[in-house]
């Protein structure tokens, strides 16, 4: 452990600007309803997801892992979606960074409310405007539900997925 604490002194100094007293809650706590792993529920047929809320960083990262199998279809070869979102604090904001298997990377603003949560990107003249909201339900059920809004159009968003979920 000495030479843990050596190397951080050495990285950061003493008084380092990175140090946080001991005291402060950690700045995600309010997204504490969606840590867990999570299975996808009322799914159509031949589709399943699951995901993972973890805090990592000493509660200072919120990390989902996420992955949605599609079986085969006469429309459709079978296919999988991975995709991971790093939730942090940046200064009194939080944000979010998401990144998939298809090379899509969304920057987010979280807004948070009791038990919801809703991470909106910025106006972009160029391509569409994102938002993704988790609301806990009755029940235990976690319900998402991910938006799209196009440049000319950024405040309006149109359903794109949604989805309901159980912790395992």
């Amino acid at each position: 452990m000495r030479g843990a604490a050596v190397a951080a002194a050495l990285l950061f100094g003493s008084g380092s600007a990175f140090a946080q007293p001991a005291s402060s809650a950690p700045p995600l706590a309010p997204l504490q309803f969606l840590v867990g792993d999570w299975v996808a529920i009322d799914t159509a047929p031949g589709e399943r997801g699951s995901f993972a809320f973890k805090f990592d960083v000493q509660e200072h990262v919120l990390v989902r892992t996420n992955e949605a199998i599609y079986e085969a279809t006469s429309s459709r070869p079978a296919s999988r979606h991975d995709d991971l979102m790093v939730v942090y604090a940046d200064g009194s904001a939080i944000k979010a960074d998401y990144f998939d298997n298809e090379g899509h990377v969304i920057r987010y603003t979280a807004h948070l409310d009791a038990n919801r949560a809703t991470f909106v990107s910025d106006p972009d003249p160029k391509g569409p405007r994102f938002r993704l909201t988790y609301t806990m339900a009755a029940g235990g059920v976690l319900v998402g539900a991910f938006e799209i809004a196009t440049p000319d159009a950024p405040e309006a968003f149109k359903p794109y997925l949604s989805w309901r979920a159980r912790r395992r």
